[in-house]
């Protein structure tokens, strides 16, 4: 498999950005790391063994980003200046990072394809904020453990960066005749979540999503397994093991 370690600056973060590329061609996927990651946990952490046989067959192209957490969301000091740092990285992501990104795999391809977006617990947040306010760009999503509302990490502090950043909260806002949600349907989605050890809030973020989701006619695959399965990543690996052949062969 070839391996690949590049960074770049980013105007929207004022800092240089790591990444990896596993991989030469096929479906580009964006992966996200869980909360305050790095790009190379995917594969230190052994979720690469799981991914390893798409890349292998060159249906997959697999980039690993760093996490916003850091220094946005769990950065000490004013709020504001927390989710306005948290708005630059999504800025970093749609506008540096993928067109970066789709212009690696196109040399590769021939042609532009669609990303599919993975996250893992916090990650799993920033991973559909991406997709869903950003559908002409990514057409999968793969969820894991995730929440999807800042309220769980703000609490009562609220602003439009918060609003705009909690798919539970500007998709039940979202109007039923909003183009955007054709364009979800012509996508996928998969949120996944277990009942077993550290899930309690992960649990009750993803039923209380997928019930918004149902209610605006948006069409997603939400998968609750057993009380066996914790929020670590020997579940995260099986669960993506089960979703991802689910994902690309549809």
């Amino acid at each position: 498999m070839e391996i690949s370690y590049g960074k770049f600056y980013s105007g929207s973060l004022g800092r240089d950005m790591e990444y990896k590329v596993y991989g030469t061609r096929g479906k580009p996927v964006l992966i996200i790391p869980c909360q305050c990651g790095r790009f190379y946990e995917f594969e230190d952490l052994g979720m690469l063994k799981v991914y390893a046989p798409y890349i292998h067959s060159g249906r997959i192209q697999v980039f690993t980003v760093d996490s916003p957490d850091g220094e946005s969301l769990f950065a000490k000091g004013d709020p504001r200046a927390r989710t306005e740092r948290y708005e630059a990285w999504i800025n970093y992501a749609v506008r540096e990072a993928v067109p970066h990104f789709s212009d690696i795999n196109m040399r590769a391809n021939g042609w532009r394809i669609r990303f599919m977006v993975c996250g893992l617990s916090l990650g799993a947040l920033h991973a559909a904020n991406l997709f869903f306010r950003f559908p002409e760009q990514f057409d999968a999503l793969m969820c894991l453990s995730g929440i999807y509302s800042m309220e769980y990490i703000f609490g009562d502090y609220h602003d439009d960066i918060t609003y705009n950043n909690s798919p539970q909260q500007f998709i039940a806002g979202m109007p039923a005749d909003h183009p955007y949600i054709a364009q979800y349907n012509a996508r996928r989605i998969v949120l996944c979540v277990g009942r077993g050890a550290w899930e309690n809030e992960t649990l009750e973020s993803t039923l209380y999503f997928a019930r918004v989701l149902k209610e605006k006619g948006i069409e997603a695959w939400a998968d609750i397994w057993g009380v066996d399965s914790r929020h670590d990543w020997d579940w995260w690996s099986a669960q993506a093991s089960y979703f991802l052949p689910r994902l690309l062969d549809y």
